[in-house]
């Protein structure tokens, strides 16, 4: 294979979800502090698109991640990684000319002005994806292809992929997008554009309640569905309060529940993990407001981005709870590790 060419054609098989987008080597700090004074870092994986796939890989759902890595040790790391987590990996290129993407970050809150992050990613193999470079049997071979903003902003060739797997078209997989809005990662000022007309494009989309003010001014779920009337359901996240979902002409909010939080890492990845795994139960629309919640919360209780999920009967169990249960709920660290009756994970 070239450093810029495809894979040569091969079956591939149908999965549940196929999520699509660059995942770097994450170092995690081995204590609090700046960047500048921790002292060392633990080896870990980062990626939107990733996370997503992992989680719904270790609740029991076929996925495969599609992306590019470098021929090099931490492209090793990422396959065996996520490959780890029961996701199928076989359609990521290898690139032996441009480096797997790595970051750093500090232990603190994203959301503070004391957390910090430093990236080197730029000319990774993954801002090097094309629509001529994949598989595009392998990208379209699920149920839901899951994208998100992060990768439009990589490169001029990643945005153009970007456009063409949500444009409109017969046989398209449901295809979900989450914003994730990252001003930092664009060369321009084009970024919220371009996120407005890719989320137009897509079947489902999360957004945070409060990137869609930063991104495009807008105030409250209502302004955000009427800058996005087209995908048939979209999810608006509210923070701890809950998230709000618009599908088929209803509105339903359903309340976050109370979290003693570990690290504010990954919850957005879990939560469209949770939401996208309930969708493809056919659960009802309230219960994939609560399994996002729940996956979200498995997340937050853990230091990284990734935790393991409840088992299925837990979770269905919570889901099932009344609403004077539910609004009683406290999740902690460890709560998914064991199977717990209801009343055992509440505290007043």
């Amino acid at each position: 294979m070239t450093a810029d060419g495809p894979r040569n054609a091969r079956a591939v098989d149908a999965v549940d979800v196929v999520a699509l987008g660059e995942s770097m080597v994450a170092f995690l700090p081995s204590r609090p502090g700046r960047l500048a004074e921790v002292p060392s870092f633990e080896r870990g994986i980062g990626g939107a698109e990733s996370n997503v796939a992992c989680v719904l890989a270790a609740a029991g759902h076929s996925a495969r991640w599609v992306s590019r890595v470098g021929a090099d040790g931490f492209g090793d790391h990422l396959l065996t990684a996520i490959g780890g987590y029961g996701v199928d990996v076989s359609a990521v290129e290898r690139d032996p000319a441009r480096p797997t993407g790595v970051y750093f970050r500090t232990a603190g809150d994203r959301a503070t002005d004391a957390h910090e992050v430093a990236y080197y990613r730029a000319g990774s193999a993954a801002s090097a994806m094309t629509a001529s470079g994949l598989d595009l049997d392998a990208v379209r071979s699920g149920r839901v292809l899951h994208l998100s903003g992060i990768t439009a902003a990589l490169s001029g060739s990643c945005l153009e992929l970007m456009r063409e797997l949500t444009a409109p078209a017969a046989d398209r997989p449901l295809v979900s997008f989450d914003v994730n809005h990252r001003p930092g990662l664009w060369q321009d000022r084009s970024g919220p554009r371009v996120l407005l007309e890719l989320a137009r494009g897509a079947d489902l989309v999360f957004v945070g309640e409060d990137e869609a003010e930063e991104a495009w001014g807008l105030d409250g779920v209502d302004a955000v569905r009427a800058a996005l009337p087209g995908p048939g359901t979209l999810v608006v996240k509210q923070g701890g309060r809950g998230a709000t979902v618009f599908h088929k002409g209803d509105v339903t909010f359903v309340p976050a529940p109370r979290v003693d939080v570990v690290a504010a890492v990954g919850a957005g990845d879990a939560f469209a993990a949770g939401f996208l795994s309930a969708t493809l139960r056919g659960l009802p629309v309230p219960a994939r407001l609560r399994y996002g919640h729940l996956m979200a919360s498995a997340a937050l209780t853990v230091p990284g981005d990734l935790a393991v999920p409840p088992a299925r009967g837990h979770a269905d169990r919570l889901v099932a709870l009344d609403d004077d249960a539910w609004g009683t709920l406290r999740l902690g660290p460890g709560w998914t590790r064991v199977e717990q009756a209801p009343e055992e994970v509440r505290t007043p």
